[in-house]
């Protein structure tokens, strides 16, 4: 198949890719934001010898907003719908058909998909994009993948990419892999910090997101392009909507919200190109650090901060908090300004407190609830997870706590292995406790309220209200 590829930066790389997954079964592409990786690599690869005309390429994407846009992009760019020659799934949407051979799935459908076939044998490829935010899921599949390529898929080939890890540590877990990388031509951002706090003072009186409405209206006076800030949370993102509205003044400027829990066509709305002669401000979390495009961008604001799940041990369960974003995720969102004209990134911290941020985040696997993990691990036959290949290994502690619990949820027996009840949670998708309560719920009648309640506690905690 010949396509009409976009001329991004990434094509240059591309002989030595098909090159690399020629020659080796395994591949690291390095490539930073904006190089064109999610949307014109699948494409590329269509006619690989290697992949056959009997075989898929599953491309694996950190969120459902992200694997809905990157299917959408492809699917332009291959002349068709989403759901022909590219589809996506997602825990709540499929657009898939027998005429598909990419597939763009969020994280977790990887999982479920090896569980149920590990041989993959409708997969020639999988695709690991946007591998550098170590997320939980990314990590299970990658391991996974890895033991039915070396026991059942010799023929199999997996691409890990990713903007700011090391390619090399990557390559060397892989085992036989090859290594690609593509320097991008990013335009200049120019960076400007806060200054500092005054002395004796710990922190700013003001809001986070008063503080960061404030900037955009600055901004937008004295900067072109639209504008793209980020913030930790819907909450904060709503009052940041609200304040930046109010103080423009301008009807004509469309200020629009960017979170996971907003709705698809909410979603898109803040992801299209603003009409001729209006400017755009999109406030979103840090999903819009990677993966999505959003088009006429050339202010970043940033204020440093994001949401991250932290396992408490002592109380066995998992808590957000609100923490400081790593170099790394700096880096990636300063890029946003500069992918199509040269830009600004506004940095709502001072430069000497920025030398203090850790260089890359912890990985999820460091720092998460373990019992989905040990659960999966189970069901794979796994029951020793140093059988598998980790960039970072489970914590010993934490998976014993998770096994424990598995244990009294009956999921998992004495040896560890994974019980017909254990099995059934796990084709939940959801978190054992919550699958449990399900079963449970089954048993008793209640299947439809277990699920309710399920529903509304792996969504969003019921008890915060809207505003805070």
């Amino acid at each position: 198949m010949r396509f009409s590829l976009p001329v991004t930066p990434i094509l240059d790389a591309l002989p030595a890719l098909r090159s690399a997954l020629r020659a080796h079964r395994n591949a690291v592409l390095e490539a930073p934001p904006g190089a064109g990786k999610s949307t014109v690599v699948p494409l590329a690869l269509l006619d690989e010898p290697w992949l056959g005309a009997d075989k898929r390429i599953v491309m694996l994407q950190p969120r459902r907003i992200a694997a809905r846009a990157v299917a959408r992009r492809l699917s332009q760019l291959a002349g068709s719908e989403p759901g022909q020659l590219v589809g996506y799934r997602t825990r709540l949407e499929t657009r898939v058909s027998a005429a598909t051979r990419i597939e763009v799935v969020t994280e977790g459908i990887l999982a479920r998909r090896l569980q149920s076939d590990p041989a993959l044998e409708d997969v020639g490829c999988v695709i690991f994009d946007e591998f550098h935010e170590r997320n939980l899921q990314s990590d299970l599949g990658l391991a996974l993948a890895l033991d039915a390529q070396r026991h059942l898929r010799d023929d199999l080939r997996l691409l890990v990419m990713s903007a700011t890890l090391d390619g090399a540590a990557v390559a060397t877990m892989l085992g036989d892999a090859g290594s690609v990388r593509s320097e991008g031509r990013a335009f200049d951002v120019a960076t400007r910090y806060a200054d500092p706090a005054p002395a004796g003072v710990n922190r700013w009186p003001e809001a986070i997101e008063q503080r960061a409405a404030r900037v955009v209206l600055r901004a937008l006076e004295s900067d072109p392009g639209d504008v793209l800030v980020f913030l930790p949370g819907a909450a904060e993102i709503r009052r940041c909507c609200d304040a930046i509205t109010a103080g423009a003044g301008d009807p004509s400027l469309l200020v629009l919200p960017l979170y996971g829990d907003l709705d698809a066509a909410a979603q898109d709305a803040a992801l299209r190109p603003a009409p001729a002669g209006r400017r755009k401000v999109v406030v979103a979390t840090n999903l819009a650090e990677t993966s999505l495009t959003i088009e006429g961008v050339r202010i970043v604001v940033d204020v440093g901060l994001e949401r991250r799940q932290r396992f408490d041990p002592n109380s066995g369960m998992s808590r957000l908090e609100t923490v400081a974003i790593s170099r790394a995720s700096a880096d990636q969102r300063r890029g946003r300004a500069g992918r199509t004209a040269p830009g600004v990134c506004y940095r709502l911290w001072s430069e000497s407190a920025h030398a203090s941020l850790s260089a890359q985040s912890v990985p999820e696997i460091l720092e998460a609830d373990l019992a989905p993990l040990a659960l999966e691990l189970a069901c794979w036959g796994a029951s020793d997870p140093q059988s598998l290949a980790w960039l970072d290994p489970p914590p010993l502690a934490t998976l014993t706590q998770a096994k424990e619990l598995l244990h009294r949820l009956e999921a998992i027996d004495e040896r560890g292995h994974a019980t017909p009840l254990g099995r059934r949670m796990a084709s939940l998708g959801t978190h054992p406790r919550l699958a449990h309560m399900i079963e449970r719920g089954a048993a008793l009648g209640l299947v439809d309220l277990a699920c309710d309640i399920a529903g509304l506690v792996s969504e969003r905690d019921p008890l915060r209200a809207q505003g805070t």
